[in-house]
């Protein structure tokens, strides 16, 4: 569950719904690779104070539920998570590079809300949790965004 993070002088609950793509839409996010994904995540959330909340793979994107200081901006985090993940899954799983062409693992782009703008967060964390689920599927629609 969230909860208000900050110092004597502020308090904030700023939490995100984060969607990566893999480069090529490419079916790679095995337990394997998925692993050292989470494994990367947990080292940014003590290193960075970043918070995951939940994660959720399905074959060819990833789900994050995150809550951040205020001292970092979506694109920051976007580019924090994405490099260093990236990074490590092409060390600890050299076989992933060679079924992406160029040597990248994420798409350029992403998709990320605050949780407020299209529900509450346990429904964004339901469905994080449930990913690849086809009851889902088709529970947020562009009209909601």
């Amino acid at each position: 569950m969230s909860k208000l993070q900050g110092k004597s002088h502020n308090k904030t609950t700023l939490l995100y719904h984060l969607v990566c793509a893999v480069k090529y839409r490419r079916n790679v996010l095995t337990e394997d690779v998925t692993d050292t994904i989470v494994n990367v995540c947990m080292e940014i959330q003590e290193k960075y104070g970043i918070e995951f909340i939940g994660i959720g793979t399905d074959v060819n994107h990833i789900h994050y539920l995150i809550q951040t200081p205020p001292k970092y901006s979506p694109t920051q985090i976007v580019t924090m998570i994405k490099s260093m993940t990236a990074r490590m899954v092409f060390k600890i799983n050299p076989e992933v590079k060679k079924k992406l062409w160029g040597g990248e693992f994420w798409s350029e782009g992403y998709w990320m809300v605050t949780v407020s703008a299209t529900g509450t967060e346990d429904a964004i964390r339901e469905y994080v949790k449930n990913q690849g689920n086809k009851k889902y599927l088709t529970a947020y629609t562009k009209d909601d965004v």
